[in-house]
């Protein structure tokens, strides 16, 4: 939802001091900057699902001087769309798309307190209704087009433990790094010192800037940040492979996911035509002159 930055609105409350204390001094510059190197993507949230994208993370908030039910999503700045308003399409876009499932991330949460939260949870629960998949399910294709399922909800925070509509967060291995490389090293060696989990996680090809890269970087941003490394984060997405083996992933976030020379989409669904990483069997281990 980063697309929608409001360079008008403050800085976040839980952004470096550094920055609060500028934004006071100088809004005019400082708002605009946090905009550029805060937006990650282009494309209106249902162009996303109209492009393949079904994985959505959302980063809420909610403005200090708004009423209790009013909700943006945030990225150093607020967005200028509401919640209500963002999810309303993808719950519009899903009855239109009956056989499609989004997994949905919430977190951050940011200056909500637990009134907030319980008017949050509320308003998603009546949104999505009987669209939302509960956890502890083991979700394939076949049952949530069985049972109606359409929406996997993830809401970071301990508000929602008594729901079973809604599922705890789940990991997401973020390099918080610049350089795509360093990324790149961060994720191989997340898959061979961890190993998946269970259920859903991320591997976020996401880069990161400090005030020092755009300290070094004043004429450019987030995008130009991001198709530079395009390239040489896609070709580490070429070489994955999904399934349950330690190595295997299943959610793959990047930004700018739409820009016309990332083939990040189509990279990340043909992944799903390749074979599912398994054990070779016990068979062929007994018999291999390698072993």
């Amino acid at each position: 939802m980063s697309y929608c930055l409001d360079k008008h609105s403050p800085v976040l409350h839980s952004q470096p001091k550094i920055l609060t204390v500028l934004d006071q001094l100088v809004p005019c510059i400082i708002r605009p900057c946090i905009k550029k190197w805060g937006t990650t993507q282009e494309l209106v949230i249902s162009t996303q699902l109209d492009s393949g994208i079904r994985f959505l993370d959302l980063r809420i908030a909610h403005k200090e001087k708004d009423s209790d039910q009013t909700f943006h999503f945030a990225h150093g700045i607020y967005s200028l769309v509401t919640v209500k308003e963002a999810l309303t399409d993808v719950a519009d876009w899903l009855e239109q798309h009956t056989k499609e499932v989004v997994i949905i991330a919430l977190s951050a949460f940011d200056d909500v307190n637990p009134e907030q939260h319980r008017r949050l949870i509320d308003f998603l629960k009546g949104l999505f209704d009987k669209k939302l998949c509960p956890k502890g399910e083991v979700p394939t294709l076949k049952s949530c087009w069985s049972q109606g399922y359409q929406v996997i909800l993830s809401y970071a925070d301990g508000a929602a433990c008594d729901h079973k509509e809604l599922w705890p967060a789940w990991d997401y291995w973020w390099a918080n790094e610049s350089d795509p490389n360093l990324v790149i090293s961060y994720l191989e060696n997340k898959k061979v010192t961890v190993g998946r989990p269970d259920i859903f996680f991320v591997a976020g090809l996401n880069l990161t800037e400090d005030s020092k890269y755009v300290l070094h970087h004043l004429f450019q941003s987030m995008r130009t940040m991001t198709l530079r490394a395009s390239g040489l984060l896609l070709d580490w997405v070429k070489k994955q492979r999904p399934g349950s083996q330690k190595t295997g992933l299943n959610i793959i976030c990047a930004d700018f996911v739409g820009i016309s020379r990332n083939k990040f989409i189509q990279l990340v669904i043909s992944l799903n035509t390749k074979p599912l990483e398994r054990e070779p069997p016990l068979e062929f281990i007994m018999k291999s002159p390698l072993l």
